[in-house]
């Protein structure tokens, strides 16, 4: 799964191809979250699989620890909140991004 799926192109009426921006909802701490310790070799996608059962939600990592601007390696010993409340956390980025 490509860290790139949540980015929509489309073709202007002059035929350039338009990228919409994405926006991620800020995303509240909560007494559900857990917080974990990298080591060597964590990535985003690889925690969100672990935490979501699914790549694709690394941006829900990402965005909640201000860390993955433009790789999804995260330096060992770094202390990660891991989000819970996912259900709400999709609904806010549906409804900021007019799906």
């Amino acid at each position: 799964m490509s860290r790139y799926n949540n980015i929509i192109q489309k073709t202007s009426e002059d035929g350039k191809k338009v990228t919409k921006p994405v926006i991620y909802p800020p995303i509240p701490k909560s007494d559900q979250d857990i917080y974990v310790r990298t080591v060597v070799g964590d990535r985003l996608d690889a925690l969100a699989q672990t935490y979501y059962g699914d790549v694709s939600s690394w941006w829900i990592i990402a965005t909640a620890n201000n860390v993955g601007k433009g790789t999804l390696s995260v330096p060992a010993g770094t202390l990660l909140r891991i989000p819970k409340n996912t259900l709400q956390i999709d609904t806010d980025y549906i409804n900021l991004n007019n799906y």
